[in-house]
């Protein structure tokens, strides 16, 4: 069977949804998951589409999603991030990820962007080859910065009066 990709649509988020969590537990953060269907609904669909998400599909069900949003640098120009490309452990191998990463990079490239930039675990080394041998260089040597939600209501607390 041959795998098809596809704009999600909001009847995908439950899939959607199912393959953000399998990711997590994969990622071992199993817990992290706080956003929900609704919010992927609500954020994806709309007048104001916070993100776009393809889903690909094989024999009948959804077996694997990217999800971009729209980025602006400061050196480049317009750029998209890839939030997430995740393909189920039965169809890794099968070019689900191949046939999802050609979808972002196509759409990408008609969007007229600088860049397409994502993370990647420094221990997921299956992914890693998988960017690196499509031509994607792996900066080891930038770190990812983050506040989350209790970093941010802290930071304001304490510097916001500045």
């Amino acid at each position: 069977m041959e795998t098809s990709i596809r704009p999600a649509e909001e009847a995908d988020m439950k899939e959607v949804y199912r393959l953000i969590r399998e990711l997590a537990v994969y990622e071992r953060e199993p817990d992290a998951v706080e956003v929900t269907e609704q919010q992927l609904l609500r954020d994806g669909f709309g007048p104001d589409p916070k993100f776009r998400c393809f889903v690909a599909e094989r024999d009948g069900g959804i077996v694997g999603m990217a999800l971009i949003y729209p980025r602006y640098s400061t050196w480049k120009g317009p750029a998209i991030h890839l939030e997430d490309l995740i393909v189920t452990e039965e169809a890794r191998g099968l070019g689900v990820g191949s046939a999802l990463l050609t979808e972002v990079i196509r759409y990408a490239s008609g969007q007229g962007v600088k860049r397409v930039c994502w993370e990647v675990l420094d221990w997921n080394e299956p992914a890693i080859d998988f960017y690196e041998a499509r031509g994607a260089r792996v900066l080891r040597d930038w770190d990812v910065v983050q506040l989350d939600e209790a970093g941010i209501e802290a930071y304001l607390k304490e510097y916001a009066s500045i």
